[in-house]
């Protein structure tokens, strides 16, 4: 393929950072816009990265920005929100792809990248992360008729270094001794290593996948359970798991979105009902072997025990 201008939306988190490296990777020249641009200065080091501070809600900015791109890629979620009422998920999940399509249109962009969900259903009766992301699917595919190619993709949970997955939950871990109350503890997922991701992505590019949703999964289904005492082995922890019933996990939903920061919600309560796992992983047909999570977890959560804080003590007392 050749060069190609990228802007991106949500380019600064987790999978973002992943994807502009594979994308600057491949000789693509890559715009990030994002609202506060002293925090991601290390973004801009790569001469193919511009770095762009601006409002993604305004209208007009967006399509300031958009002009000259050839793709748009959207990666901007969130899995909580302040209200509870949905005025959040609906700014970050409709609202923003609604104004994204519309400048993308208005500025001749005809190639559009969406990050969806597993279970994103508009008609979804309980979480509002997964209706809201829904509608926004469906609504950016509906620009089809307007001319947009639209490729989405929805991944089971996301994991890597620097992920909020396995980190999170090994955190969690090194507090919760020697007693970890884990809520839903049957939910299933298919975790998926973030290059797995992004590759899928960069294969996007063209229009050959144009109109697909694509359900993005790796190798390997695991309860939340079996996914925690992973985490625990990794780290050598002796640590009891309890997983919790219906009852317990719903009020400890209830409970910790009380708290600053939401690290359990209702709506995430909500969300596990429905097992991250995929009917149809477009990984093999894109190409892709999806990759197990033993071939890259542990090499992250290494960096969390004891011997890897020495190693890392001893690597620095060298230099």
């Amino acid at each position: 393929m050749h060069q190609k201008t990228i802007c991106l939306t949500g380019g600064t988190g987790f999978v973002g950072r992943h994807l502009v490296h594979k994308l600057t990777q491949q000789g693509h020249r890559v715009r990030i816009l994002t609202r506060r641009r002293e925090r991601h200065r290390g973004l801009i080091v790569n001469p193919a990265v511009t770095l762009i501070e601006t409002d993604i809600h305004d209208a007009d900015q967006l399509r300031q920005q958009f002009r000259g791109a050839d793709i748009v890629i959207n990666l901007v979620g969130i899995l909580n929100e302040s209200d509870g009422r949905g005025a959040g998920f609906r700014r970050a999940h409709v609202e923003l792809p609604e104004k994204i399509v519309a400048a993308a249109l208005d500025t001749g962009v005809s190639r559009l990248l969406h990050m969806s969900a597993l279970n994103a259903d508009p008609g979804e009766q309980h979480s509002l992360y997964l209706k809201t992301k829904g509608e926004g699917e469906n609504l950016v595919h509906a620009a089809a008729s307007r001319g947009l190619v639209v490729t989405s993709f929805q991944p089971s949970v996301i994991f890597g270094a620097g992920d909020s997955f396995f980190n999170r939950f090994a955190t969690l871990l090194q507090l919760s001794r020697p007693l970890f109350p884990l809520a839903c503890p049957g939910s299933r997922f298919a975790p998926v290593y973030v290059n797995d991701v992004t590759e899928a992505m960069c294969r996007s590019l063209d229009d050959a996948t144009g109109g697909e949703r694509l359900q993005l999964c790796g190798p390997e289904v695991y309860t939340l359970k079996e996914l925690v005492s992973y985490t625990r082995e990794q780290l050598g922890l002796r640590c009891m798991i309890a997983g919790l019933g219906d009852g317990l996990s719903r009020l400890q939903a209830r409970m910790l979105g009380m708290l600053p920061g939401k690290p359990f919600s209702l709506d995430n309560y909500y969300s596990l009902q429905k097992d991250s796992t995929c009917s149809a992983n477009a990984l093999p047909t894109l190409g892709i072997t999806p990759t197990p999570i033993a071939a890259v977890v542990p090499g992250y959560l290494a960096n969390r025990t004891a011997r890897g804080h020495y190693d890392a003590f001893r690597r620095s007392s060298r230099r």
